[in-house]
């Protein structure tokens, strides 16, 4: 006999964060009854637990908390046999200790499940990760990718399960939306009249910003730079602001809760993610464009791993290192305050069409159903 709603369980270190947690709001709403597993802290961060009554939030301690692809879970079998779901959502990638634990307890279950992956670069990995990568690929009634990099790698690894790609969390567009924020500009630029170009995110060299502070300086002086974030680059910035002479034109907000973002994204004319591919990294997906792309800041990005996928046509793409690209678009953008709507405007239409929590749970929700025979 088919039942009304699925069961699942996910497991999920990401959903310390509380403010994710609307994506089980949304799972919820589309009738999925839902446990989650979260560690109680994860390195050194206490877990935020929402209050729902909805959805049941189960902490389990996690050991080698912080470690990403090491931790794993104390009391998840007993957890597992008590609850017995009907679909085991492990929210991480494929060559984790903690997929595999989950894994095999499912198994023993006879419970289908079902792993995450963001990995877009192709790496062999050394035992035991390979093995246990193995296993999952074999023994997962799925996968879901977080972009298309992700899904090509596990086809080229030979994974013969059904992969999906779905983002892991989408973006509130009833938070992040539209809105006039002339104070906040004013106390940030001191300027009226200003372009304000922005970045968020961490100031690391894979992130490009240098190459940004360099086209921003190459540009008229009601051009600035506004950095939302904090990394072991800041200092070398704040210098390479200084010689390119471009110190008054450029800000660090060192700090912005999540639930402020929405107001700080709202200042800028432009928000541009200049990633920079390396050996080791690209970038795999670029959360922060969503959000920018709900309060209608026209975005550009480089063509560094998942953002053009992001972005589509509802922005601007370069290649990455070009900064005359870069600066020759945000000369049209500083020239054409009419085309900055429309694109704002483009963007918006795709984040609701693509990237909000109720369209990831929507996807999700195919996923779970694929593999059990429900309405």
């Amino acid at each position: 006999m088919k039942r009304s709603s699925i069961h699942v369980l996910m497991i999920s270190k990401a959903l310390v964060i509380g403010a994710y947690h609307k994506k089980l709001e949304e799972m919820c709403r589309l009738g999925i009854k839902l446990d989650v597993v979260i560690p109680d802290q994860w390195d050194g961060r206490k877990a935020e637990v929402t209050q729902s009554s909805n959805y049941n939030i189960h902490q389990l301690h996690a050991v080698f908390s912080g470690r990403n692809h090491f931790h794993y879970y104390s009391g998840l079998s007993a957890l597992i046999e008590k609850l017995n779901p009907d679909i085991i959502h492990i929210d991480e990638e494929s060559y984790s200790y903690v997929t595999y634990t989950a894994m095999r307890a499912a198994r023993r279950q006879g419970i289908p499940a079902v792993f995450f992956n963001w990995q877009n670069i192709f790496k062999k990995y050394p035992w035991p990760f390979s093995a246990m990568e193995r296993y999952a690929m074999k023994y997962a009634a799925a996968g879901i990718a977080g972009n298309f990099d992700a899904k090509d790698i596990l086809l080229a690894k030979n994974c013969s399960i059904p992969l999906y790609v779905i983002p892991q969390f989408g973006v509130d567009a009833g938070i992040f939306s539209k809105q006039k924020q002339v104070k906040l500009r004013q106390e940030i630029i001191g300027k009226k009249n200003a372009f304000i170009v922005g970045f968020s995110g961490r100031f690391v060299g894979e992130k490009g910003i240098s190459d940004l502070l360099k086209a921003c300086s190459e540009l008229p002086d009601k051009v600035h730079l506004v950095l939302i974030g904090s990394g072991p680059l800041r200092n070398v910035l704040v210098e390479q602001a200084a010689e390119l002479k471009m110190k008054e034109r450029f800000h660090i907000v060192d700090f912005v809760a999540s639930t402020e973002m929405p107001k700080y994204l709202n200042i800028l004319d432009c928000l541009v993610l200049p990633s920079l591919t390396r050996n080791n990294w690209k970038e795999q997906f670029g959360r922060v464009l969503i959000e920018a792309m709900a309060c209608e800041v026209t975005v550009i990005g480089s063509n560094s791993g998942e953002i053009p996928n992001v972005i589509g046509k509802a922005g601007y793409i370069f290649r990455e290192s070009n900064i005359t690209e870069l600066k020759n678009i945000l000369k049209l953008l500083i020239s054409d305050k009419s085309l900055r709507l429309k694109k704002g405007r483009e963007g918006r239409k795709r984040v609701l069409e693509k990237f909000t929590q109720k369209k990831i749970a929507g996807d999700t929700l195919k996923v779970y159903r694929s593999i059990v025979k429900k309405i």
